[in-house]
């Protein structure tokens, strides 16, 4: 199991309204906008799984599997060319001041790990970069 992790963000926001927010996947129709369409397409989201497709991967759909209030959100593949863990980690240190990371965990043979690690690695910074950056 290959393990990627994030920059730890900074977000001005209390723990507890940014973990409503993304523990609701349905919240993703504010942000849908932010989405670039040249890269991803065909999004479709309820309050537990999102699914869009990627070139040259195709579709990929991610599921809620556990949620602890506040703290992480846990997600899985249930529709990708390569199983994936995902999970979001928040630590409140002040009032208004929650640090967030992002885990994923790949099983990845060793030439594919050549081929997807450092554009998996930028993505997993990007898609943390855009959670920080929303309105909460």
């Amino acid at each position: 199991m290959t393990e990627f992790v994030s920059e730890i963000k900074a977000i001005p926001q209390n723990e507890d309204r940014i973990f409503a927010m993304l523990s609701d996947l349905s919240n993703l129709e504010r942000v849908k906008d932010r989405i670039p369409q040249d890269k991803i397409k065909n999004f479709e989201f309820d309050s537990d799984s999102c699914s869009f497709a990627v070139n040259p991967v195709g579709k990929i759909t991610f599921q809620i599997v556990e949620r602890e209030p506040n703290k992480t959100i846990k997600f899985t593949t249930t529709k990708s060319p390569v199983p994936l863990l995902l999970w979001i980690q928040l630590k409140q240190v002040a009032e208004m001041d929650t640090r967030m990371r992002l885990t994923v965990r790949a099983e990845l043979n060793p030439f594919i790990q050549q081929m997807v690690s450092k554009p998996l690695q930028e993505a997993l910074d990007k898609i943390a970069t855009v959670l920080a950056s929303l309105p909460y």
